[in-house]
C-alpha cells in the first residue's frame, strides 16, 4: 500500500529542487557590465584615441563595455570626442546600452566637448542620441562659443539652449566669446537676444572682455547694446517690472495716474 504522504513529501522536495535549479540558471545568464571587476585593456583606449572603429569595435564584441571609464579622462563616450574620434564617438553613443551624458571628472560631457571642437555632425548626433543641450553649470553652449564655432552655436540655440546660462562663477556664453575674441559669436548671441549687461563673479561684462583685449570699437558697441537691453528690460540684479514700464509711458506721455472715485488731492 502506497504511502500518499510520503508521496507528496517528494514531490514538494523535487519541485523546490528544480525552482531552486530555474534561478541559480536564470542568475547566471543576468549579463554584468564588463567594467565590473574587469581591467580595460590598454589597447582599447589606444583604439579609440586613434579612432580605430574596427578595433573598438572588436574588442566591445569581446567584453569590453561601451561605459568603460579611463581612469584619468573618464567615460570612453567622452574620450573619443576629447580626442575628436568621431567615428568611434558615433559608433559608441548609437549603442543603446552607452550613457551618452555621462561626464568626466571635470564635468565635461561628449556634447560639451564635440561642441569645443566645433564638430556640428557630431553635435548633432549626440542631440539626437538623447545628449542634454541645458544643464547646470557649465554647458555646451559656453564651450562652442569659446571657440568661436557660430554654426554649432546656432544649432544649439535651435535646440532651445538657454542663451544666458550662467557657469558656476556667474560666467555666460556671451562673456566666452568676448573673452576669446570671437567677434562673429558676440553678434550672433546679441542678435539672438543674449543678455549684455551681466557680470560674473570677477566683476567683468562681456564689453569688458573686449576691452581688455584691444576691441575698443566693439567693446562700445556692445555697451550701447547693454544700454538698450537694460532701457528695455532691465538689468538682471533689478529687471524692469510691468509697473515700471506703464510709469515710464505715463511720463513720456505727460500725464497723471489714472485717479479713483471719492479720492482727494
Amino acid at each position: 500500500m502506497f504511502d500518499v504522504n510520503a508521496i507528496r513529501r517528494s514531490l514538494r522536495l523535487l519541485a523546490g529542487l528544480l525552482a531552486m535549479s530555474f534561478a541559480i540558471g536564470a542568475v547566471a545568464q543576468v549579463p554584468r557590465p564588463a567594467s565590473q571587476g574587469a581591467k580595460v585593456p590598454a589597447e582599447f583606449w589606444d583604439a579609440v584615441r586613434r579612432d580605430d572603429v574596427a578595433r573598438v569595435q572588436t574588442l566591445l564584441l569581446r567584453g569590453v563595455d561601451t561605459n568603460a571609464v579611463h581612469a584619468e579622462h573618464g567615460p570612453a563616450v567622452a574620450v573619443a570626442a576629447r580626442e575628436r574620434s568621431w567615428r568611434t564617438l558615433r559608433l559608441l553613443a548609437e549603442l543603446s546600452g552607452t550613457r551618452v551624458d555621462a561626464p568626466n571628472r571635470l564635468g565635461e560631457t561628449a556634447l560639451m566637448l564635440a561642441a569645443l571642437h566645433g564638430d556640428l555632425d557630431s553635435v548633432r548626433m549626440l542631440v539626437r542620441r538623447g545628449a542634454e543641450v541645458n544643464r547646470a553649470g557649465w554647458t555646451p553652449l559656453h564651450y562652442a562659443a569659446t571657440n568661436g564655432h557660430t554654426e554649432v552655436v546656432r544649432f544649439l540655440l535651435e535646440q532651445h539652449a538657454y542663451i544666458d546660462a550662467q557657469s558656476p562663477n556667474r560666467t555666460t556664453p556671451l562673456m566666452m566669446a568676448a573673452r576669446h575674441k570671437r567677434p562673429d559669436v558676440v553678434r550672433l548671441l546679441v542678435e539672438a537676444g543674449a543678455d549684455p549687461t551681466p557680470r560674473n563673479e570677477a566683476g567683468v561684462d562681456a564689453a569688458g572682455y573686449l576691452q581688455r583685449h584691444g576691441e575698443a570699437e566693439m567693446a562700445a558697441w556692445l555697451r550701447q547694446r547693454a544700454d538698450d537691453y537694460a532701457r528695455r528690460y532691465g538689468t538682471l540684479e533689478r529687471p524692469r517690472t510691468v509697473e515700471m514700464i506703464e510709469e515710464e509711458k505715463r511720463r513720456a506721455d505727460g500725464s497723471s495716474p489714472p485717479r479713483l472715485p471719492g479720492t482727494r488731492d
